[in-house]
């Protein structure tokens, strides 16, 4: 089964865009987000894309990680 393609709180979607842009620009890889390469990918292997953008995602869950411990240490 796969995952709901729209976020919980969709009107989060354009933050969470630009945090993605943002979080992409850090590691040097915005060419491989859809915004600056939205071509055809099928013909890709999965091993393929997940090397491409597989580190802008572990980025941003190392970005919302390090926020949350960040606010819960703040308290």
């Amino acid at each position: 089964m796969s995952r709901p393609k729209t976020p919980l709180v969709p009107d989060s979607r354009d933050a969470l865009n630009k945090f993605k842009m943002e979080c992409a620009a850090e590691i040097g890889r915005t060419q491989f987000t859809k915004e600056n390469n939205d071509h055809y990918k099928g013909d890709l292997t999965a091993k393929q894309n997940g090397s491409e953008g597989g580190p802008i995602g572990g980025q941003m869950t190392k970005k919302m990680v390090e926020f949350y411990e960040n606010s819960v240490k703040n308290k």
